[in-house]
């Protein structure tokens, strides 16, 4: 045992020691890399980048190794020496792709504030020239890797390729929908993240928690969950963003109450206002009351009428504790005044509409 390892260590040469070396303390140092890279979308995807540097390592390593303690001078441009150069342009060309994207991201990425940190997130540009350099570098370390096999002749280079690109012809309808709705998504910046958007299919209230290249990551506000939709999905979709205001007033909202007739319209307004002040005096700001609630009638009904009310809020991500407290005003006031919420049931059931006659 002793004279296989004193071989081995005889075999390494100062440059083996080098690999050795730089190998351990990337294999170590995979995590922090990464994480200063900015690869913080998840910690699943981040654990799974991490533990694809630390693979291509220990199998550098383990390259490193049997040509130490199996090989020997004369086949060191052997299948030993092909297996590791194959090893680091993978390594080469997957840690430059992770680069390429922190630096077009740092570049041309969307700069925002979120619980007191600054956050990077991609854009269409920042995205769209990821790609390009990802597939730029992909392509080069293809070409590096298919020499290093031993396919040195045009033809045998070529029919490696042609069989990589019928492959991906073949593929395509699984992934190029995806990327192609995935940079359309970014470029209409109507789905950027951070935006509150609501969708019809499944109903959704979510937040954009990451645009992907082949899938969108929603945060369920109302449940508090994430929701995995695909980029092609999403965008064959309506969807409505409740972050992009159409005017400075902010969003919008509306709730709907059925009062019968026997109320008087004066009657119904001055609850709502008294209402929405006393909202206004416990919700901490969150409605707006530089705006004047704004009541309609939206229908005359058989049973009552159809009473719309519209405020403004300019804080999208309480959209729906705002709402629940104004409900919840609303209901309270209403006992006080004697106006029931409660839609009322005028139509008299007679013996014949039940059957009985």
């Amino acid at each position: 045992m002793n004279d296989l390892l004193t071989r081995a260590l005889s075999n390494l040469s100062t440059i083996n020691y080098l690999v050795i070396a730089v190998n351990l303390a990337l294999l170590l140092l995979a995590g922090p890399i990464l994480e200063r890279l900015g690869s913080k979308s998840g910690k699943s995807q981040f654990d799974f980048q991490v533990n694809v540097l630390r693979g291509l390592n220990l199998a550098i390593l383990a390259a490193v190794c049997y040509s130490a303690f199996y090989g020997s001078a004369n086949e060191d441009n052997g299948l030993t020496l092909k297996v590791l150069s194959i090893l680091v342009i993978l390594y080469l060309a997957y840690l430059a792709s992770n680069i390429a994207s922190y630096i077009m991201r740092r570049r041309y990425g969307k700069v925002s504030t979120s619980n007191e940190s600054i956050q990077i997130s991609d854009t269409y540009h920042s995205r769209m020239l990821t790609l390009v350099v990802s597939t730029f570098i992909a392509v080069v370390a293809l070409i590096a890797a298919i020499r290093m096999a031993g396919y040195s002749s045009l033809l045998e280079a070529g029919g490696v390729i042609g069989f990589v690109g019928v492959f991906l012809a073949l593929t395509q309808a699984a992934w190029a929908p995806d990327i192609i709705s995935g940079l359309v998504l970014l470029n209409s910046d109507m789905v950027s993240e951070g935006d509150l958007i609501e969708i019809d299919s499944p109903p959704l209230l979510g937040r954009v928690f990451k645009t992907k290249i082949f899938h969108t990551v929603l945060i369920d506000v109302v449940n508090n969950h994430r929701v995995m939709i695909s980029n092609s999905k999403l965008r064959g979709q309506t969807i409505q963003s409740l972050s992009k205001f159409a005017s400075a007033r902010g969003l919008r909202e509306k709730l709907v109450f059925k009062i019968g007739y026997d109320t008087r319209p004066a009657d119904v307004k001055k609850m709502l206002n008294e209402a929405f002040d006393n909202a206004c005096n416990t919700n901490d700001g969150k409605l707006d009351k530089t705006h004047p609630l704004e009541i309609r009638m939206l229908d005359a009904g058989d049973h009552a009428i159809e009473w719309g009310v519209f405020y403004y809020i300019k804080e999208v991500s309480s959209l729906i504790a705002t709402r629940q407290q104004l409900m919840e005003a609303i209901l309270d006031v209403s006992v006080e005044h004697n106006i029931s919420l409660a839609t009322p049931q005028t139509h008299v059931v007679t013996r014949a509409d039940a059957g009985l006659a």
